[in-house]
């Protein structure tokens, strides 16, 4: 299957990846036009196409990493491998999102002049240790794969295979090192180049096999010019991303899934709210006669009674509100082509500006809760409100980023980037969320609550078991996550493998139906939660919202076992690890959303009746 690995690169990748990144600036991202702004200006950036060369101009070619193919996160230095280099080591300089996606660009010995064809030009000739044989046979175990960088365009190759032939009656293994590269580049004929594809002569290699001896190993490559008729890199055709039917499908079930729901739920809430309200007013009008009351107007003295850790409940629906806006920006600007899919550091970068700038939606959103349930510790509140969700990304990030130094992987932040990212962090994030909890606790208004709070809380009767938080939990992950799996297996293939994410519009759809179902199943269990004068909503609106991302890392689970082939230490934990802090964001975010909604829901409602 490694052939050539042209055709594996066709199927692997859509397109060739752009690495000219462009540093983003952003003065005022809490509104929504100068967001806008900040995309219209970064598009020039998004595509960066190549200078216009002239006929023997030097274009340079960067080793930057090589790793296991099946393990994304596991990446080294090219030059860990005992490859040829050169005397000097020359790095490229490489901007944040280079740097957050583990890229580290060095200069190699090849020299492919612009325009000027060659074959079998010779790079290196030197001697193999047999140290150095059975560092190759390791990596060909487990399918290493390099990652050239020419005129800003990836080129990617596999360093060798192995073959296993049935000898005598036992498998015997041979190892073969590729030696001959030949590299395929396409222009337009106006001095720029369009695509760089890399493959193998399969004819030329070194038998590795026998580790005894020392061998002596020649590197020669090829440089083959054609022209094309496409005017830029933008035009590059790009194949179908794979499973466009049943991706579509998936989305016109999630839609039906969404009407239906709501239809249902509708329907059933708007009649049973309807027989309530005329039921509670013919109790109004028959104030002489004994009527017991029953259902949710029983709880209306202690439905708004404020739950219990009002600091902690806070911050993490101002958590929520400001990882929504960070959602929405990231995707806002993926679908304008910003963050391309082909650079990833793009989305990391504009991830990491985004949150900070709307740190003072964190902060707002929960002083202003905060100070509608009259609270005092100020202080904690906002303390809580700025680490609930950095601290453990901050403990994880760090351990991992131990993980990466001991393995010596590229992936391992720099001290420098280290320093940048919590600079932006103390100077840009901490002091919007604490303006945002100063202007919320100066200008909030009070809560306005349809039903006065009476001071002693009623008893709450016995409930049955599937009325309790667990089993409600379960029940309201479940239908979302339902909506959204197909496609979260198609962001996983992204981001934990080789496949390139490109269909943002379908993304932000299925972010929308899972905005929505969120929203519905959490009011409808409230309401039933209600029925049964169990008035104790706040924190489990926030539970049942927030539920699926439970269930989320549950797919995870089921993901590493059975649909990727990761394996060793610091993949797995690079793995649970970051999609423990996703998870995380998953429950903070949506159980945000599941309060809101059931707080409109449960204030509709009450004010729908009299209340004494």
């Amino acid at each position: 299957h490694k052939a050539g690995w042209s055709s594996v690169a066709r199927g692997m990748v859509n397109e060739q990846m752009v690495r000219k990144g462009r540093a983003w600036t952003c003065t005022a991202p809490l509104a929504l036009p100068l967001l806008a702004l900040l995309a219209l200006t970064s598009l020039p950036y998004a595509y960066p196409q190549s200078p216009a060369y002239h006929l023997g101009d030097n274009v340079p070619l960067f080793a930057n990493k090589v790793g296991p193919f099946a393990n994304p996160s596991e990446m080294y230095e090219y030059y860990t491998l005992p490859f040829c280099a050169p005397r000097e080591e020359q790095r490229k300089g490489l901007h944040l999102g280079e740097v957050l996606a583990g890229d580290r660009m060095m200069k190699t010995l090849f020299t492919l002049p612009y325009l000027e064809p060659f074959e079998n030009k010779r790079l290196c000739t030197y001697k193999l240790r047999p140290s150095d044989m059975e560092i190759f046979q390791l990596a060909i175990d487990q399918d290493y794969y390099f990652e050239f960088i020419y005129d800003d365009l990836p080129v990617w190759g596999f360093i060798g295979e192995k073959e296993t032939r049935l000898i005598h009656g036992r498998n015997v293994t041979s190892y073969h090192l590729f030696t001959s590269y030949i590299f395929s580049i396409t222009h337009n004929g106006k001095g720029q180049i369009i695509e760089v594809l890399w493959e193998h002569e399969p004819s030329s290699y070194l038998d590795i096999t026998d580790t005894t001896e020392p061998a002596e190993v020649t590197f020669t490559y090829s440089a083959r010019w054609t022209q094309t008729h496409l005017e830029s890199r933008d035009h590059v055709e790009k194949a179908a991303p794979e499973h466009l039917e049943i991706r579509w499908f998936s989305i016109f079930n999630s839609i039906v899934t969404v009407l239906l729901l709501t239809g249902f739920l509708a329907t059933i809430l708007m009649r049973v709210l309807k027989n309530d309200f005329t039921r509670y007013a013919r109790m109004e009008e028959e104030q002489g006669m004994e009527v017991e009351e029953s259902g949710w107007k029983l709880v209306h003295g202690d439905v708004f009674r404020y739950p219990e850790q009002k600091e902690l409940f806070c911050a993490v629906l101002g958590n929520g509100m400001q990882l929504l806006a960070m959602v929405v920006g990231v995707l806002f600007l993926a679908c304008l082509g910003v963050a391309t899919h082909n650079n990833r550091g793009a989305i990391l970068v504009s991830a990491l500006l985004i949150f900070a700038f709307t740190s003072g939606i964190n902060g707002y959103v929960s002083g202003n809760m905060y100070a509608k349930m009259e609270g005092a510790s100020w202080v904690q509140n906002l303390l809580l409100s700025y680490f609930i969700f950095l601290g453990p990304l901050f403990l994880t990030s760090t351990f991992l980023n131990f993980v990466a130094v001991a393995y010596n992987s590229s992936t391992a932040l720099p001290f420098g980037t280290i320093v940048i990212i919590l600079l932006i962090l103390t100077l840009v994030s901490f002091p919007l969320c604490v303006i945002g909890g100063i202007t919320a606790r100066n200008f909030s208004a009070p809560l306005e609550t349809p039903c006065r709070t009476t001071k002693i809380p009623r008893e709450i009767p016995p409930l049955p078991w599937h009325r309790q938080a667990v089993y409600q939990m379960v029940m309201a992950g479940f239908l979302p996550f339902s909506a959204i799996y197909i496609e979260l297996y198609y962001v996983f293939a992204s981001v934990w493998g080789h496949q390139l994410y490109s269909l943002y519009g379908i993304l932000t759809l299925v972010f929308l139906i899972l905005l929505i179902v969120t929203c519905f199943i959490t009011v409808a269990l409230v309401y039933f939660q209600l029925a049964v004068e169990d008035y104790r909503w706040w924190w489990r609106s926030v539970l049942s919202g927030g539920s699926t991302g439970f269930f989320i890392f549950g797919y995870c689970i089921f993901y590493f076992k059975y649909k990727a082939r990761m394996s060793g230490f610091m993949q797995t934990s690079f793995f649970f690890g970051y999609m423990g802090i996703i998870c995380y964001m998953a429950f903070l975010l949506l159980g945000s959303v599941g309060f809101f909604s059931s707080l409109t829901f449960v204030k509709y409602i009450y004010r729908s009746i009299k209340c004494d």
